[in-house]
């Protein structure tokens, strides 16, 4: 029996309990195996056993207003290649990702994202055989019963 797939939009609100972040936008992006999220202030304790990455994050897209200071144990250190093509290496952490009631652990390398759209971006390994990616639409996971008010070529329509 085929199990079938919620869906979920190009974008959407998730939360990272563990980390401390409650509500960040993510890029669902089926093009990139890994997630990424933004962090700054790095500083990685060697001495720890096992070893651990210290880091800030801005969860709010085009907004430093608000920090979380953030904890976690060093997975690894990977090579990745970013979307101007240039190979890094990052730090990896594991934590949970709660996405449309459900929750799981990921991995998800840290990187500064300040001049990219999103400050986290979901990766497909991510959301592999649980939810459906609808490139066309949105907030998904956050929609309600109630109506949405949208404007299209100057004139107000109502979505339901």
């Amino acid at each position: 029996m085929v199990k079938e797939l919620d869906i979920i939009g190009w974008r959407e609100w998730i939360s990272l309990p563990e980390l401390g972040i409650d509500r960040v936008k993510a890029k669902v992006d089926t093009g990139a195996r890994t997630s990424s999220l933004h962090a700054f202030d790095l500083r990685v304790d060697d001495d720890a056993e096992p070893p651990v990455v210290r880091f800030r994050v801005h969860p709010i897209q085009r907004s430093t207003r608000e920090t979380v200071e953030c904890e976690a144990p060093l997975l690894e250190w990977r090579w990745v290649r970013s979307s101007n093509g240039r190979r890094e290496k990052r730090p990896v952490v594991a934590t949970d990702v709660c996405v449309k009631g459900q929750s799981w652990s990921i991995e998800v390398t840290l990187a500064s994202r300040d001049l990219m759209g999103f400050r986290m971006l979901l990766g497909r390994e991510a959301f592999r055989r649980r939810f459906l990616v609808n490139a066309g639409r949105s907030f998904l996971t956050t929609r309600t019963a109630k109506s949405k008010k949208t404007k299209i070529a100057g004139k107000k329509r109502r979505k339901v």
